[in-house]
């Protein structure tokens, strides 16, 4: 489920389920559920930017990923996921996000640097001119 944002900083937002098995022993999501809720949130945003549904056609691999703590998350809730790509490189874009509870708490915040990447050849390679006219339209609300 996801819908674009009526105002605030990110303009893709994605509802993820905290699931039962997401929790650790104290009873709240395990410290790494975050990076779980961000990618499918980036699965559905890259969706959306690239029309494609198969997994093929992710050409990226992540590069850097930091993560900041705010608060539990607590089950059973539904969170949002705000992301928003706040740069493109030459060969990398990087994003940004937040991961807020029910009643609008930030849990969890954080940014991704993504590296495109051609699996054939095992090397990087340039972000392609139509995906980065693609992301830039949609982050101005062009699109």
């Amino acid at each position: 489920m996801s819908a674009p944002a009526t105002g605030g900083p990110f303009r893709f937002r994605h509802a993820v389920d905290v699931r039962f098995r997401d929790l650790d022993p104290m009873g709240h999501a395990h410290h790494a559920m975050p990076l779980v809720y961000l990618e499918e949130a980036r699965a559905a945003y890259w969706r959306m930017i690239t029309g494609s549904t198969d997994t093929q056609s992710i050409d990226y691999v992540m590069a850097e990923v930091t993560v900041r703590f705010h608060a539990r998350t607590a089950y059973p809730s539904r969170l949002e996921v705000g992301l928003r790509t706040s740069r493109v490189g030459g060969k990398a874009f990087e994003q940004e996000f937040e991961v807020r509870a029910p009643d609008g708490t930030l849990l969890s915040s954080g940014r991704t640097v993504q590296v495109m990447y051609d699996y054939g050849a095992g090397a990087s390679k340039p972000v392609p001119d139509a995906l980065r006219a693609r992301i830039e339209a949609f982050e101005a609300g062009t699109d």
